[in-house]
């Protein structure tokens, strides 16, 4: 039987909808209570910097997300986005234009993306193993190319739209719709989205049913590539900067918001809204954190705590099945 006729799975597709709304419910609570709380937290600029703050993240959580539903990670994100915003700092200022410098940027994270694809496929590497090998790598290699310094950016033009707004909502969220409403139809309305869960529930079974596994893994892995180099772009622009060292630790938020989100750490589970949600309920909690004073250490306890918390329920979820 082809995957195409496969229907649907319409409690696995009920239980996506109402664990978005119970995410959704979540933040909404969360900025009612951080409103009352932190009266400064409701301020216009807050808010905009709260967007601006989550959205980069939530980008990569989406490409992220495609990874982990076929049962594997990448570390490498991160790593990705500093090295991503030193190529399109390099190339701006060496005079290229800024759409053809944004391409060649977008095209070394698909580069990247294909070569976790080669190391998983071809060489049999744990997908655990190549991106973290990746992530060191490139932090290197980044360094070697700016010489351990940042490299300013000299373009006000570039940097001028991640610090400007349309209709009073900052451009980096627009970039979060414009990569979730695609994100979103290729997930969830396309025959490409059915191989990533499929793939990722039982990789034995998609290919005896006619799916090319080895494809849909390259697939997985060159999406959460160029996401992070796009987010590598948008954050050169906001701050002005190349450097390899920005973005650590973001693989670590990315996957969280994946999580948090709903995503499967066991794989074939996982939607884009969710893992949305999840990246602006992290940077709710860091921005209403920081505004009551409260130590940095007790953000990271609360994220761990909430990673552990979906994954033993969905845990429970699996057995129950």
């Amino acid at each position: 039987m082809s995957i195409e006729a496969i229907p649907a799975e319409k409690p696995k597709r009920n239980y996506n909808v109402l664990f978005g709304l119970t995410l959704l419910a979540l933040l909404v609570l969360l900025w009612i209570v951080l409103s009352l709380a932190a009266p400064s937290f409701a301020s216009g600029n807050n808010i905009a910097n709260l967007l601006r703050q989550g959205s980069m993240i939530a980008i990569m959580a989406v490409g992220q997300t495609f990874v982990i539903i076929t049962g594997g990670i990448d570390l490498s994100v991160g790593a990705v986005v500093g090295f991503a915003t030193v190529v399109v700092a390099l190339l701006i200022n060496a005079g290229v234009p800024i759409a053809v410098a944004i391409l060649i940027t977008l095209l070394v994270g698909v580069a990247i993306g294909l070569f976790h694809g080669f190391g998983i496929v071809k060489m049999g590497l744990p997908p655990f193993i190549i991106t973290l090998a990746t992530l060191t790598s490139l932090r290197g290699i980044g360094l070697l190319m700016t010489n351990g310094n940042s490299i300013n950016i000299n373009s006000d033009s570039f940097t001028a739209f991640s610090r400007n707004s349309f209709v009073g909502i900052p451009n980096l969220f627009w970039m979060v719709i414009l990569v979730g409403v695609p994100a979103y139809v290729f997930l969830h309305h396309s025959r490409w989205g059915r191989y990533l869960f499929s793939v990722g529930s039982n990789a034995e079974a998609s290919r005896l049913s006619g799916v090319n596994v080895q494809r849909t893994i390259y697939m997985a892995y060159t999406l959460s590539g160029l996401c992070a180099a796009f987010v590598g772009v948008l954050l050169a622009a906001r701050i002005g900067i190349g450097n390899p060292t920005q973005a650590e630790g973001w693989e670590l938020q990315a996957i969280a918001s994946s999580v948090i989100g709903g995503t499967s750490l066991f794989g074939a589970v996982g939607s884009v809204h969710g893992p949305l949600l999840g990246a602006f309920i992290l940077a709710t909690i860091n921005n209403g954190a920081n505004l009551l004073n409260v130590n940095s250490f007790w953000q990271r306890i609360i994220t761990g705590a909430l990673i552990i918390i979906i994954v033993y329920f969905d845990g429970l979820r699996r057995r129950g099945k």
